[in-house]
């Protein structure tokens, strides 16, 4: 695997895991997560360490692909158990992102699809703003949701970002509403080039952690998935439970593959209603507290409990209003 060769890489050359990520510059941190396995380094890094290191820029991107073989298997299992709470407690999608596609695109599309569709929050956001929508989703926890709860203009597949099965030069767009993150971009747009049509579209919409609400109650969250991170790095066990790509990397990643003649960035907020019990919800939802939960929940325990303390102390009792902030990739074809 690539963080065994790293690892290895940096053992030869007798460097601290701070030495190699100040000649990469990088943080240790990021050294730290591709030794575990958590993340891997990016093309520029990676012909970065070829040429520093003297090791073929082949074998590194042979390991990588080792590595990313499993890696759908592995984050679609991380959803099983909780989709309800995913369900029931994320953000729907924007009408806003819907129009700004729509109006690149210039028309109504056709066809859309949806990879990564979870339980069909994002599928249904397109019902009645597209001919035909269909969902791509690895999860059977996930599907069952989303199949229950879909129009009669909407169909589910299940299967991963990188093989859809679907015919070539299909759809208009393709769309990843808070997924992205999970899938190997290179093979996942590799796999939008061939079903996108001419001028067709690809989006990746994600929201940012936490919704804008009062400084209190982001403190706390944001403390809380800090300690997240932290376990994460420190247990080898847990990071073999997801493979999970750096979304600021992103719109990067788009422009680089070549598929497209414009990609641009695209940020907007939106206000829905939120209680408390929604609040914790939210963060119940997120898959790396939730392998935490599943595995190892001693290590967490306490600063969930603190969490829910201050939540129920800081955060306004009743409905509010608070704002999700999104950021949203575009590619057109």
């Amino acid at each position: 695997m690539i963080s065994d060769v790293i690892k290895e890489i940096r053992h030869n050359v007798n460097m601290t895991q701070d030495e190699m990520a100040q000649a990469l510059y990088v943080t240790r941190q990021a050294v730290s997560r591709w030794e575990n396995g958590d993340t891997t380094p990016n093309l520029d890094t990676l012909k970065q360490i070829s040429k520093m290191f003297g090791v073929s820029l082949s074998r590194l991107l042979s390991e990588e692909q080792k590595k990313d073989e499993p890696a759908a298997e592995i984050n679609a299992d991380r959803f099983i158990g909780f989709a309800d709470i995913y369900e029931n407690s994320r953000p729907a999608v924007p009408a806003h992102a819907i129009e700004i596609i729509t109006g690149y695109l210039g028309k109504t599309p056709e066809s859309v699809v949806d990879l990564g569709c979870g339980t069909g929050l994002s599928t249904r956001a397109w019902e009645g703003k597209c001919g035909w929508i269909t969902g791509i989703e690895p999860s059977e926890d996930m599907l069952n949701i989303a199949k229950a709860k879909s129009g009669k203009k909407a169909s589910f597949v299940k299967a991963y970002s990188d093989n859809t099965g679907l015919p070539d030069k299909s759809t208009d767009v393709v769309f990843c509403s808070q997924s992205f993150h999970w899938m190997n971009p290179a093979d996942t747009l590799k796999e939008a080039d061939r079903i996108l049509k001419k001028g067709g579209i690809f989006a990746a919409v994600d929201c940012d952690w936490p919704p804008v609400c009062d400084a209190d109650t982001e403190i706390a969250y944001m403390n809380l998935f800090n300690k997240v991170r932290i376990i994460e790095e420190e247990n080898k066990e847990i990071c073999k439970t997801f493979h999970r790509w750096d979304k600021n990397n992103h719109l990067k990643n788009i422009l680089e593959s070549g598929y497209f003649k414009y990609c641009r960035e695209v940020v907007f907020d939106n206000k829905e209603e939120c209680d408390i019990q929604r609040f914790l919800a939210l963060a119940q939802s997120q898959g790396g507290l939730q392998a935490i939960l599943k595995t190892s929940p001693e290590l967490i325990e306490n600063d969930y409990i603190n969490f829910k303390k201050a939540i129920c102390k800081s955060f306004n009792p009743g409905v509010n209003k608070v704002s999700f902030c999104y950021r949203m990739r575009i590619g057109i074809k």
